[in-house]
């Protein structure tokens, strides 16, 4: 598939950002290698990659679903999912300080990571 900046990638098991993309010419006998920079969606991980340019790579299924604040604890938040009644903690963002109970908010899960995306 074609990457663009924006798009989700797997790279080692985690989800990543491509920030920007660079592909270089290919030599006489070469191919083309791509320079990809990414940086991470459930951490603040970046990282530049260099690949083959006709290399397939993984793209993830981020669960967008709404959840509702229960309680905010200090710095963890704990949310309860309102399409199964799940309850949760999450770690609270510098982004996200003014939440309250009863706030809804959106989340984005992928495997055990979760990360609460904004306000609803």
């Amino acid at each position: 598939k074609k990457l663009k900046p924006g798009t989700y990638v797997l790279i080692d098991g985690d989800v990543y950002v491509v920030d920007r993309l660079q592909i270089s010419k290919s030599g006489k006998h070469g191919s083309a290698k791509a320079r990809i920079m990414v940086s991470g969606v459930f951490s603040d991980k970046k990282q530049t990659i260099v690949k083959p340019s006709d290399t397939m790579m993984d793209v993830p299924i981020i669960e967008k679903k709404t959840a509702q604040v229960i309680a905010v604890m200090g710095n963890i938040v704990q949310l309860m999912d309102l399409q199964d009644y799940s309850t949760f903690n999450v770690p609270m963002q510098e982004t996200l300080k003014d939440l309250q109970s009863g706030d809804e908010v959106l989340i984005w899960k992928f495997g055990n990571n979760t990360i609460v995306k904004g306000k609803k």
